[in-house]
């Protein structure tokens, strides 16, 4: 986690009913790396949904709780704090301005923020005082609406329609969050006539219970109580007694513990631990699981869209947060794969072997380093993207090495040959036996030459020119040897043709080897990149099952409640939407794979003739290689 926050900030301002996010808050979050465990309350005005934030927060104060009847938070604040079970996580509270302020008196604006708790939440805390009544349960119409300000799929990718919105309305609980209600100053005995003593989660379901009549009357009673049940993949509830004495309640921030009454304090305990135990990390369309910096993506993806008139939507707000990662994802593998062979350019000049090797390596932990950022990169774009940069860079460092192999050769056989130059210009070779000599003396740097190490990729090369070079040297050394006979000097021009011939073949052969020593190394290195991209694949498939499962479990949870309180043919509607669910997410597995893995092969193929084209260009303009 980044530097910890010490207090809440501002996340989501409202200013005048406009909503727009704070650029601070979104300069923190791009800090933090770790997965998020998201946290909101919302609920109506005063009625001290504040206090349950700070003491998750592990504080007394942080999120202002004020004491008259006007509200105090506006917008959306935000508290980032260590995880206090789950190492390595953040755990992000949001706590939003009341809902039905008499002041605001804009219910649209309401229903977005409550929309906006939903739509970021890993867990959404309903906050309301009193009981849960009819009267409790008809001022949480915000959820009635969740269907008209959510939208699942993008409508470029699927026609809109009356049997379309039937269907995401029965998929929003594989996306929406787990749902607690907080009852405020309970008063009351838990219990239920005909059932005597009741648990907390009882007296939530008995609230929630559905009526069989088709009335319009008992339509509207029913249709906030069925959002709740089929939205939520959980529901949990909490009654808290009085905190204190009437007169102390209005400064519950500043009492201390000993003056807030024992039950208040042990039902906040068992709220804090079923939040800290039970809260999953945030997770968006496809499983993702989001961390800080995801988090502020999706912030600002949601407002935006909000803030332009149009209706959020979860698969837009995946493709944005992909697209901005899946870049992100690109540069990062790159700046490791660069600033690594850097430290390998250093060395230059190495051996072919030792360079394929590096890169290999190398590139494997770029591609991995491009994995943990990258999410939803289904054709393969970024990936290939990335493949496309590395070997380009890696063709470069090719010649560079090549390069640096011949300046150092050509350096070595300048300073090997000095002194045979020397003879040549005082004349020593010019004379009887002087091209014995000659070779003597040139055959000797050649064996000090060979035993030279680390010359690289280009030694073979670049002895054959310097040799084919100084050929007409030898030539006329051979010509005014009067030692030897004519034909021995035929004889001997013969041989040192064939042997220039040779070396030529040599070079030739050698060149070949290593074109197709690179060729197979790559092979080898593409089958690890579809390796990679196998193991990405399963855990993102995993993820996708993991919560197609969640939502048939619970939904399955709610036909086996249906069936029980005689409620036959929602029973049978809902096995309809759970048929349904494994249907579209079976059809999501085979094009995830059909689109992703496939393409993926086909790139690294690309990849390798480009690999192999890149370089012989650049041996043609450098005549090389």
């Amino acid at each position: 986690m980044c530097n910890p926050m010490p207090g809440p900030i501002c996340l989501v301002e409202n200013v005048n009913g406009e909503l727009r996010v704070s650029d601070r808050a979104i300069e923190y979050l791009s800090k933090n790396e770790q997965p998020v465990v998201v946290v909101s309350v919302v609920g109506l005005y005063r009625t001290g949904k504040s206090y349950l934030m700070n003491r998750l927060a592990g504080k007394q104060t942080g999120f202002a709780l004020g004491n008259t009847i006007e509200s105090k938070t506006k917008g959306i604040w935000m508290w980032c704090v260590p995880h206090p079970v789950k190492p390595g996580h953040t755990l992000v509270l949001l706590d939003t301005e009341g809902l039905g302020d008499v002041d605001k008196g804009d219910s649209q604006n309401d229903a977005w923020i409550f929309c906006l708790a939903v739509l970021l939440s890993s867990t959404l805390v309903y906050n309301s005082r009193g009981t849960i009544d009819n009267t409790a349960v008809e001022k949480l119409h915000y959820v009635t609406e969740l269907a008209e300000q959510i939208k699942i799929k993008s409508p470029a990718s699927s026609a809109a329609g009356e049997e379309e919105e039937e269907e995401e309305d029965s998929q929003f609980v594989q996306f929406f969050p787990n749902f607690i209600w907080a009852v405020r100053d309970f008063v009351l005995e838990l219990q239920i006539e005909n059932k005597g003593q009741v648990t907390e989660d009882e007296y939530l379901d008995f609230a929630l219970q559905l009526k069989k009549g088709l009335s319009k009357k008992d339509t509207n009673y029913n249709l906030p109580r069925q959002c709740i049940r089929n939205y939520f993949p959980t529901r949990k509830c909490f009654v808290f007694p009085l905190p204190a004495s009437q007169d102390k309640m209005v400064h519950l921030e500043s009492l201390d513990e000993r003056d807030i009454w024992p039950n208040f304090l042990n039902v906040t305990q068992r709220f804090c631990d079923y939040v800290f135990a039970g809260s999953n990390v945030k997770t968006v369309k496809g499983g993702y699981r989001i961390t800080g910096r995801l988090f502020g993506h999706l912030v600002q993806s949601y407002v935006e869209t909000i803030s332009s008139g149009k209706v959020p939507c979860l698969e837009n707000a995946v493709v944005v947060m992909a697209r901005l990662e899946n870049q992100a994802a690109v540069q990062a593998g790159l700046m490791l794969y660069q600033s690594k062979m850097e430290q390998v350019k250093s060395l230059f000049p190495v051996s072919l072997s030792e360079i394929a090797a590096k890169h290999q390596k190398i590139s494997n932990l770029a591609n991995s380093e491009f994995m943990k950022r990258s999410f939803k990169d289904e054709d393969g774009e970024y990936f290939k993207k990335l493949v496309e940069e590395v070997d380009k860079h890696y063709a470069e460092l090719i010649v560079q090495n090549m390069e640096a192999s011949e300046q150092k050769c050509l350096q070595i056989l300048s300073d090997l040959y000095k002194d045979i130059n020397e003879h040549v210009q005082q004349g020593q070779y010019a004379k009887p036996g002087g091209y014995k000599l000659y070779c003597t003396h040139r055959d000797n740097v050649i064996t000090q030459y060979h035993s030279q190490p680390n010359t690289g990729i280009q030694a073979g090369e670049v002895l054959e020119k310097f040799l084919s070079e100084k050929s007409l040297e030898a030539k006329l050394i051979l010509q005014t040897d009067e030692q030897l006979t004519e034909n021995e000097k035929k004889i001997q021009e013969e041989k040192e043709q064939k042997d220039l011939l040779q070396r030529q073949c040599e070079v030739e052969q050698e060149k070949k080897k290593n074109v197709e020593r690179l060729m197979q190394e790559e092979k080898e290195h593409h089958q690890q990149r579809l390796q990679q991209l196998q193991t990405k694949f399963e855990e993102e498939k995993l993820l996708q099952q993991q919560e197609l499962d969640r939502a048939v479990e619970c939904k399955l949870t709610e036909q086996k409640a249906l069936l029980q309180k005689g409620f036959d043919e929602r029973a049978g509607l809902l096995g309809l939407e759970i048929e349904q669910l494994k249907k579209e997410n079976k059809g999501k597995s085979v094009d995830f794979f059909r689109d992703y893995i496939m393409p993926i092969a086909e790139i690294g193929k690309d990849i390798l003739s480009t690999f192999c084209e890149y370089k012989i260009m650049r041996k043609a303009l450098k005549n090389k290689f």
